[in-house]
């Protein structure tokens, strides 16, 4: 039978990082009668594989998982395959584009590849909604619509923002917050785990289970929304401020140490598996000047690359950041990019003459022309440790340099 740890120290760890618990006295309660009869919550969270790759926002939900995991109750990652066909419109303002099968099928794999770098594949249960709901009839699919009316969804944010500005809500759309409760109800879970802006589906999931006549509807419990590196709007993709958890441990490393010391809290919280009181005794000594808020922050970009990679090459990724910001070498290990001349020349009559802007975001080192073109008059690119602030580069083709863009530095082979 499984020793779970006291319901405090359960709740002190839980708690980490987490906005709200609906309801936190019944968690208490679950978790009493788990650690009396050697029996486990079933904890779940579900992601919608509409997007091949992950990055660190993705993560602060498996982290909690996790947190689960490591109190020895049974986690499930849910593979919302049937439901990423609909689109959950949270935060649009726009129907989402269907994604094929096929697209569905890709995504889901790489997510599994992914996800299993925080979590532990031996003890996590994976399951698909497609499961139940390519078994749902027409008939079926009526009584869940059945269970909740049109005004109740109307107070969704997104869907009352959008009927208020006269645009579309498809009636697939509003499919979406009812098969998340159903596959509440099919899990028979005692809690899911969901960003905050997934708080109207959690809680349309606990109407739904109590419909279908669950005797005890899940618990909810929402994580923050995660900060970009740039420290203002939530980590995206579409915003550039993302870190990947596929990038090199170089390009992760140099990522995290920009943010800011005050974001770096942030991360510590939602990003590692440190206890608060660790945490809040670092800040303690850094406000103090007991400890240099570089180190800190150099200690965290360890952790977390070698969450990703291994030990070895945080340690690697370290060592590399140090020689590029602190010695200003180039380091040993330096991603390589193979650029085509035509794709980056500044006319088809100029010979060995380069757009830098077109470089930069050729180089995936700035997120688009224009703020390549930015960096370039801010002074913020070198070419081989010489600053260029002119937007054309002459150079001997073939070529092959050191690119340095703000913290960013790589080789770059233009033929």
């Amino acid at each position: 039978m499984p020793q779970f740890r006291p319901v405090d120290e359960q709740l002190e760890y839980i708690k980490k990082g987490a906005v709200e618990i609906i309801r936190e006295a019944e968690l208490r309660e679950r978790l009493e009668q788990a650690r009396a009869s050697g029996k486990p919550l079933r904890v779940y969270a579900g992601f919608d594989p509409t997007a091949p790759d992950l990055h660190l926002g993705h993560t602060v939900l498996l982290r909690k998982l996790k947190h689960f995991q490591d109190l020895g109750h049974t986690v499930i990652f849910l593979i919302g395959d049937f439901t990423a066909m609909i689109g959950d419109p949270t935060g649009r303002n726009v129907t989402r584009p269907p994604l094929s099968e096929h697209e569905i099928t890709q995504n889901s794999r790489t997510y599994l590849e992914q996800v299993f770098k925080i979590l532990n594949s031996s003890t996590t249960e994976i399951r698909h909604n497609s499961e139940w709901f390519n078994r749902f009839s027409a008939a079926e699919f009526v009584r869940l619509a059945a269970k909740y009316t049109v005004s109740q969804m109307l107070e969704r944010e997104d869907f009352h923002k959008r009927f208020h500005d006269e645009k579309p809500i498809l009636l697939h759309e509003l499919l979406y917050p009812l098969a998340q409760g159903y596959d509440s109800f099919a899990l028979q879970c005692d809690l899911q785990l969901g960003g905050t802006d997934q708080k109207f589906n959690l809680l349309v999931s606990r109407e739904i289970q109590k419909a279908y006549g669950a005797p005890l509807p899940q618990i909810v419990l929402t994580t923050p929304l995660l900060e970009g590196i740039d420290g203002t709007q939530k980590m995206s993709k579409s915003y550039g401020n993302y870190v990947g958890i596929n990038e090199s441990p170089l390009e992760m490393f140099g990522k995290i140490m920009s943010i800011s010391d005050l974001l770096m809290w942030r991360y510590w919280e939602l990003l590692t598996d440190a206890s608060m009181q660790a945490i809040n005794s670092m800040r303690q000594q850094a406000e103090s000047g007991g400890l240099n808020p570089m180190q800190i922050k150099k200690g965290l970009a360890t952790k977390i690359v070698a969450d990703f990679h291994s030990e070895a090459a945080a340690k690697q990724a370290q060592e590399d950041w140090e020689k590029q910001f602190q010695r200003d070498e180039a380091p040993e290990e330096l991603e390589e990019v193979r650029i085509p001349y035509a794709e980056v020349s500044a006319s088809s009559s100029a010979q060995n003459s380069i757009k830098l802007d077109k470089l930069v975001a050729r180089a995936g080192m700035a997120s688009s022309i224009t703020d390549a073109l930015r960096k370039v008059k801010s002074n913020a690119v070198r070419v081989d440790g010489k600053v260029h602030a002119e937007p054309l580069l002459e150079l001997q083709i073939p070529a092959a340099f050191v690119l340095r863009v703000g913290r960013l530095m790589k080789r770059v082979a233009i033929s």
